[in-house]
Order: C-alpha cells, then structure tokens, then sequence
C-alpha cells in the first residue's frame, strides 16, 4: 500500500464533541502553501478570527506535515505546529524532528486541525487507517517522557513502532512557553505551542507506524538527490563538523566571535567554552545513537554522565542552544549539569530557550538584591547555583511561588516584578525571549527577531560581510526568508544543510522529484514572501502592532567586553526599521503590507481584511 506524497488529507478534530472527519484539499491548495507552516498557516488564517485568544476554544492547534516527509530523505520524520501562542498572543510556527511526521505521512495525513476543548483530558491515537480519540486522566501530571512511555506500553507498542508527542506539568498549568516534547527529547518549542495544546485539555498524539509507503513521482531522481546532500555535508567545511560532532561544533565559534550568551547578556567572556564542544565532551560520556527518521548523521544521542557530580545521570545530549542556556547564559561550567538541567526543561515539558534566559533573568535579579532569599522560596539563585536552577525549572512547571511570576516568560515576570527588573530582562517587545545567541553580535536576528510573524525567527543566522551595516541587516532579512519553504516542505534544517545555507536548489529539485512539479526558484521565493505577509496580516489583526517591535534595553545594549564591545544595534534602529519596512514594501507607520504587496505575493484577497482598519 502507498500514500501519495501530496495526499491532502486531512484529519480535523473536534474535542468538544469528540468527533473526527476528514476532508480533502484540492490540488491547486497543496501546491500554494505545499505542507507543514505554508498549510498550517493557511488554515490558521482562515479559521482564528481576531478576538479568540490563544487559550479560547475557537483557536486552531494545527500539526502539519509536507511532499517529503516518510520518504528517504534525511530529516523527513519532522513536523510543524502552527497555533495563535501566548507569549506574542499572535501566530507561531515551530518545528521539531524525530518520527512523528513520517508516521503521519504512512497514515496517509498531511496535517491535523485540533480546535474546541475537552470537558476531559484526552490523546489522539492515530494507526492501521483508524483515528480515535481516548482518555488520558492516567497521564495528568506525569512528564513527557513518562507519557510517551506509559502510552506505548498501553497500546503495545515497542520504541520505534509509535511516534508520540505530548505535553507536560508546564503544558498542563498553562506556563507561557510550555512546548510539545516526544521521541526521547525531539521538541516544538516556539510561542507556548505546549500551552495552548493544555489549554485544549488534550495530553498527546500518538501515531503508529503504519505498513504503508510513500509513493513518489521519481523515486530515482529523488534517491539520487538525497545521496548527493548527504555527501556534500559529510565532505564539506563547515557542514561536516555538525555530521560528526551536532550543533555542539557551533558552541567555540560563537563564543569566539560574540554570540554566545553569558550570564543573561552582562558580559562576553566564557573561558569554559571548549568543555561544550562535541569532541571534548563526548569521550567522557556514554553514548547511545538516536537518529531521527532517515537521518544517518552522528548527531543526535541519549548520553549517561559518567563523572562529576551527576554522574548516572541519563538524557538526551543537547542541541547548541541548550548547551548555551544550561552553561554560559546562567554562569555554570559543568557538562553533566548541562545535561541535567536540559533533561529537566524536556520532561517538564518547556522551551529550552525560554526556559535559559527566564533562569538567567532570576539569577541576575538575585546577585543584584532585586529578587531575595523570601522571594525565591529560600533559593539561593546566584549564576552557577546548578541545583536551585533545577528546582526552580519544577517549581515553573508548576506554578509555585516564584516560579509562578516566571512561567509568564521573560517579558511578563519583569514587568510584574518592575523597577530595575525590566532593564536587565532579554526579549523582544512582542512578548518572547529570543534563541540562545547573544544576537547584539548578529543584528539581522533581531531585526528578524522583532518583526517575524512565526513567534521565532524567518530568517536564520546568515553570515554577513559587515555584521553592524542597516542597509545588509534589512536586506537579508526581507530577501532570506528561505524558513518558510524548509518548514513547508517540512525538513530537519541540520541535515539539509538549509540552517544557514541559502543555496537550496536541491531542495527545491527533491520537491519536483516527489510531486512531479515545475516549481522554480522564483516560484519558491514567491511562497516564502507569501508566507510573510499573510502571517503579517495575521497578526496586525490580531493587535500586534509596530509599536512592540523592538528590543529590550538590555537585548538592545552594547556589550561591555568581548569581540564587538561598545557596539549597539539601538542608534541604528529606527534606520534598520524604516529600509526593512521598505524593502518588504509595509507602511511605515502602520506595518501593514501595502495593497500592491499582497497582489504581487498572491494575497489580494486580505486587502479588505485591514483596508481602514485601526491598529
């Protein structure tokens, strides 16, 4: 049996009354918005009227797949969530591998549309061509790995012959940047995805893998493709480091060059950076291979500390951002603690990024007498305190004490506490915290940062001739919106080498080769503009207006010491803003895409929809 690599199937879900149907997209659809955020924004759009709030009933929890997924490519196993988040109010799309995507796609799914509220919590189990939907009052409480493992052994199922994703204690209670976590440590992380799907009542999705294939128009061609991407990262600078080491080859670079956050932004220096670099940690660790679906690189392990104060301690090794936000952004040298505190954030269910700069924000608060030993429980939150950083991860899962103010984020636990807190605290206006850079040395992310419609980033980190130029910084984020296609499409951004990589021809060649399309780099460009603007639309609707974009003043600031001392992004804003505004053809003042733009991208249909509309 094979499933189409464009099906247009899709499985809507209803929990209020706990009914599912399926529908079928017409061709013409699939090719416009091809899969994962592309659809996933298209329905979002379509269906989340302005006035329902991320936690309302009416919102769309959306897991959308594309052409690619369960086929032979590497890094066809992910998938993409698009929902309303809370830490903006506005859309978001975030993406995490493992197997989930390709266990849809033999299931012959494209995406599922969650929307309404259970009167009781509930999973969705997915296999043989069946749905349905069974309770899960047995899961509340337990964290992501537990349910994942409490839930295979339920259905009979051993490790790879089911792909469940889910919630934990921070999905459940609501925290702003609760994520959805599954496969041993694979995670949706961006805008509170975890949050709005607690929100729903619904505790996990569970797919089993079915017998079905992929069917494909040129599985040769696309073979071939696949071959040659793998190669050229196994054989090319710097791609090949991250094929034998992960993202961990990224840690010495950034602390090299000024992007590694330390101690939330108050300095540059982090002399302990070779310990996070994969071939220095890993000899001291045991390691355990976890590749995602089709993906041969060395990249991805469950590790077992074996020495320091955590030794025994098993989790998932981290990705870069990880390492940053477990080590120098709270002030903390050791591997294994890393490790742990990681494997926390995972099983509690929530954003590592967040999660990072929410620690480092309280420890900073802590060595500065604005948060004190009454405030915190009896913590004692200086930079480096690794077990009271552990605790309070658990206590934010749960809401107590002072974990309570900073399950609202960075953004909202500065202003509940106020005074001096707002000025140290690292976010955009928006609402969310940014990725774990320290990005005053890469200004095109936080311009990108500050006006994305995703809740993350549209860009990526693309290098730059001259880092500290307003006219390259806005000309690189309007012209590189190449996140959109890869998140379509949907593929690990890691093995296609698309991260940084704007070069993506061969992606473009893999979609043809599976779909039996024409489509063209400029037809992909086109898409990716697409994308912008209708999520642009989105949100202006929704009261996010240009007013919250822009930095925070520490976010903002000049660092004090290190490769780019002295230098703030901040003099030079208004400049970045006015070309960007431009060069994506906005209106200055409003933000709201021009009504030649949305015809020019195929969206002359939203024109009414903010024509006279106050912002």
């Amino acid at each position: 049996m094979a499933t189409p690599a464009m099906s247009g199937k899709i499985l809507r879900v209803d929990l209020t009354n706990q009914k599912l149907t399926s529908e079928e997209l017409d061709d013409t659809t699939m090719r416009e918005y091809i899969g994962g955020t592309g659809l996933g924004a298209k329905f979002l759009y379509d269906e989340v009227a302005p006035g329902v709030e991320w936690n309302d009933p009416g919102n769309r929890l959306i897991f959308a797949i594309g052409p690619l997924n369960g086929t032979r490519v590497a890094g066809s196993g992910a998938f993409s969530v698009v929902t309303k988040g809370p830490l903006t109010n506005g859309a978001t799309s975030s993406q995490a591998n493992g197997y989930l995507g390709a266990y849809l796609k033999l299931s012959g799914f494209d995406a599922i549309i969650f929307q309404g509220k259970a009167s009781d919590w509930l999973y969705l189990y997915i296999h043989d061509g069946v749905t349905e939907l069974r309770k899960a009052n047995h899961l509340v409480g337990k964290d992501t790995w537990e349910t994942e493992e409490l839930i295979k052994s339920e259905l009979g199922k051993k490790e790879r012959e089911m792909s469940v994703f889910g919630i934990g204690p921070a999905g459940e209670n609501g925290i702003k940047f609760a994520a959805i976590v599954g496969d041993r440590g694979h995670v949706a992380a961006h805008n509170g995805v975890g949050a709005v799907m607690g929100a729903k009542k619904l505790k996990a999705v569970a797919v089993a893998r079915g017998k079905a294939t992929v069917a494909v128009k040129d599985s040769q061609k696309l073979s071939q493709l696949n071959k040659a991407m793998i190669e050229t990262m196994k054989t090319t600078e710097p791609f090949k480091n991250s094929f034998n080491w992960g993202t961990s080859t990224i840690f010495p670079v950034y602390a090299k060059t000024g992007v590694l956050p330390v101690k939330n932004l108050t300095t540059n220096i982090f002399p302990e950076y070779e310990k996070f670099y994969g071939p220095n940690y890993r000899s001291k660790l045991k390691l355990e291979p976890s590749p995602c679906w089709a993906c041969p690189t060395h990249h991805l392990h469950i590790v077992t500390v074996t020495e320091g104060p955590y030794a025994g301690y098993k989790g998932e090794e981290p990705e870069y951002e990880c390492w940053a936000a477990f080590s120098s952004l709270i002030g903390q040298t050791d591997v294994g603690a890393a490790i742990m505190l990681n494997d926390v954030t995972d099983r509690m269910g929530m954003d590592g990024n967040e999660a990072g700069w929410v620690l480092a924000f309280a420890m900073e608060c802590f060595e500065k007498g604005i948060l004190k030993k009454q405030d915190t429980d009896g913590l004692e939150l200086n930079w480096g305190n690794v077990e009271a950083a552990r605790k309070l991860l658990v206590r934010i899962a749960h809401r107590e004490g002072l974990g309570d103010v900073l399950a609202e984020g960075v953004m909202r636990a500065a202003q509940r506490i106020g005074g001096e807190a707002k000025n140290i605290a690292v976010h955009i206006n928006k609402g969310h915290a940014p990725r774990g850079h320290d990005h005053r040395a890469r200004w095109t992310e936080i311009l990108d940062y500050a006006t994305s419609g995703t809740g993350t980033i549209e860009t990526g980190p693309i290098p730059l001739p001259d880092p500290f130029s307003p006219e390259a910084v806005a000309a690189i984020v309007a012209n590189e919106k190449h996140r959109f296609f890869v998140d379509s499409l949907v593929v690990c951004m890691i093995v296609t080498m698309s991260m940084a990589n704007t070069k993506i021809g061969y992606l473009e060649d893999m979609l043809n080769a599976a779909t039996g399309w024409d489509y063209t780099t400029e037809e992909r460009k086109r898409f990716e503009r697409k994308m912008s603007n209708l999520l642009r639309v989105f949100n202006i609707r929704h009261g996010i207006s240009p007013a919250v974009e822009s930095p925070s003043p520490r976010y903002g600031s000049a660092p004090v010491d290190g490769p780019i001392q002295g230098r703030s992004i901040m003099p030079q804003w208004n400049k970045l803003l006015d070309e960007y505004y431009r060069l994506m053809g906005w209106d200055r003042r409003t933000g709201k895409p021009l009504p030649e733009t949305l015809e020019s991208v195929g969206l002359g249909w939203l024109i009414p929809d903010i024509k006279d509309k106050p912002i």
